[in-house]
């Protein structure tokens, strides 16, 4: 079993060949004015790639290796038998390995995989993982493959996170598990990643050291089938994309839509992304949520009717936490940790008929070596040890600086946010901006009890929103979550949030 990093969800108060068409909003920011408008979105989406994947070569390429369907396991035996950087043709039909779970590809340096017209590689629920292994820069073309029975956590393509794979053009579905895992320089273009029983890609490696990740062009569309989060309560182990330590990664001109849980979430000392042009939309939990991280853009993406399972069901047990479409927790710009940029920027973005908008919260008791730190074992990236974070000397200095990842430098503008209560049936508790934390209380010996981060992220952090467009019943959250402002109260003194921008109350969009 490959050990992954556990969490448990925070309680609310305590403890993604060839050029693509984009079809979505990418106007830049300095040039978008007011917001995109959501009535000029298109009817469909970008990346609509489930179910009209280009077919892959008719013949076999001079020099490629045939695989027959008709003999069961004749791709993993004549990749043993042949050397690296080998292209691979599978032709026409439906592929099988051998019968016994661990019958799997395992390729060399270089090799290529082209599925023919029809291709298919079928796991059958027998085989866990179809593709294998440590070797490098291994491609994967026009092929579906189905069926592979991958444990909790594990992936059925690039199971052990090798580096520089390219899949694309492919489908990853009816899985269990997640469609894919990640290496470094991995480059995911115009596949679809679909019903797999957890994630479409689970970008983890045991090294952390996934870095220049590109996921363009996919559709990452109705994944945790398995329902993980009503089997490990709280387990935060689910939705289209799971990013873990990833440090640099584009994620552009995607589809996400209608996972179960959250459509995109970087979870844990990710750093350096850049989140453009994607359509994410009903999704039962956020479109994007961006945890204990650092530095990234999210720019020129329509979101829209995200959140309405997992918000209605805060509303049901009682929970006014003001869970959102794009959820920031603990996470910022920090310009001493190197990226293209020393923000969080949320800017030139369409809001359309989710639940919230955008959350911007620190848990005050979650730091570095805290028992209430639900990603377990975790320090920042500004303090790698974990002992350090301790009394006396996380008292005072760097360290009481630095033990704590931090919602700090994120500037939302240039967004336009659009709720029309006609379409959510819901009016108050589905409206809501929010820059909050909850009043610190444990550990015993933390330095950060009381209103110490409350103060910080709502006046002291350089978070700013400005310039944006609400048209609906919007209020505002500032501090802690009982605190709900009407948008002059949070334009004026002492938040003096919004300059610049402006609210329709009547809805629609």
């Amino acid at each position: 079993m490959i050990a992954r990093p556990h969490r448990l969800r925070r309680a609310a108060l305590l403890v993604l060949l060839g050029p693509l068409t984009l079809t979505a909003c990418t106007t830049p920011a300095d040039e978008a004015g007011p917001g995109p408008d959501p009535a000029k979105a298109p009817a469909g989406s970008i990346a609509q790639v489930c179910d009209k994947l280009p077919a892959g070569p008719a013949e076999a390429p001079a020099g490629a290796v045939k695989i027959d369907p008709a003999v069961p396991g004749d791709l993993a035996t004549k990749t043993r038998s042949s050397p690296a950087g080998t292209t691979f043709w599978l032709a026409p039909g439906t592929h099988k390995l051998g019968d016994d779970r661990f019958d799997q590809v395992n390729p060399k340096q270089g090799n290529v995989y082209l599925g023919g017209p029809n291709a298919i590689l079928d796991g059958r629920k027998i085989n866990q993982y179809a593709f294998s292994g440590n070797a490098a820069d291994v491609k994967i073309q026009y092929l579906t493959v189905q069926g592979f029975a991958a444990p909790h956590d594990e992936g059925v393509v690039n199971h052990d996170s090798a580096d520089g794979w390219v899949i694309e053009h492919s489908a990853v579905q009816d899985n269990d598990g997640a469609a894919l895992m990640a290496g470094a320089r991995q480059q995911v273009r115009g596949n679809c990643l679909r019903r797999n029983g957890q994630y479409g890609m689970n970008a983890y490696a045991q090294s952390n050291g996934i870095t220049g990740l590109v996921v363009e062009g996919n559709e990452i569309s109705g994944n945790n089938t398995g329902d993980w989060e009503s089997k490990i309560d709280g387990c935060g182990c689910t939705g289209g994309i799971k990013f873990w330590s990833v440090n640099g990664a584009d994620i552009t001109g995607n589809w996400v839509h209608d996972n179960r849980g959250v459509g995109l979430w970087a979870d844990t000392n990710n750093n350096d992304f850049r989140i453009a042009g994607n359509v994410i939309e009903n999704n039962d939990g956020s479109a994007l949520m961006y945890e204990t991280s650092y530095n990234a853009v999210i720019t020129g993406n329509t979101i829209r009717r995200n959140n309405w399972v997992d918000g209605k069901g805060y509303i049901d047990r009682g929970d006014s936490f003001p869970v959102a479409s794009i959820y920031i927790s603990e996470s910022g710009g920090e310009p001493r940790v190197k990226a293209r940029t020393d923000k969080l920027e949320i800017s030139g973005n369409t809001f359309e008929n989710n639940w919230n908008g955008v959350t911007l919260w620190e848990n005050s008791d979650r730091f570095c070596n805290s028992p209430a730190n639900t990603s377990s074992g975790s320090c920042t990236r500004l303090v790698p040890e974990q002992g350090k974070c301790a009394q006396p000397a996380i008292a005072a200095g760097e360290l009481k600086a630095d033990c704590r990842w931090k919602t700090q430098r994120v500037e939302i503008h240039h967004n336009r946010f659009v709720l029309d209560p006609a379409v959510t049936n819901c009016e108050e508790s589905c409206s809501r901006m929010a820059m909050l934390a909850n009043f610190g209380t444990f550990p015993e010996w933390s330095p950060y009890k009381g209103e110490v981060v409350q103060q910080a992220i709502t006046f002291d952090q350089g978070n700013r929103l400005y310039d944006n467009t609400y048209s609906g019943p919007w209020n505002f959250v500032a501090f802690e979550p009982s605190r709900v402002l009407g948008f002059g109260e949070w334009q004026g003194s002492p938040y003096r949030q919004d300059q610049g921008s402006k609210l329709v109350r009547a809805g629609g969009g």
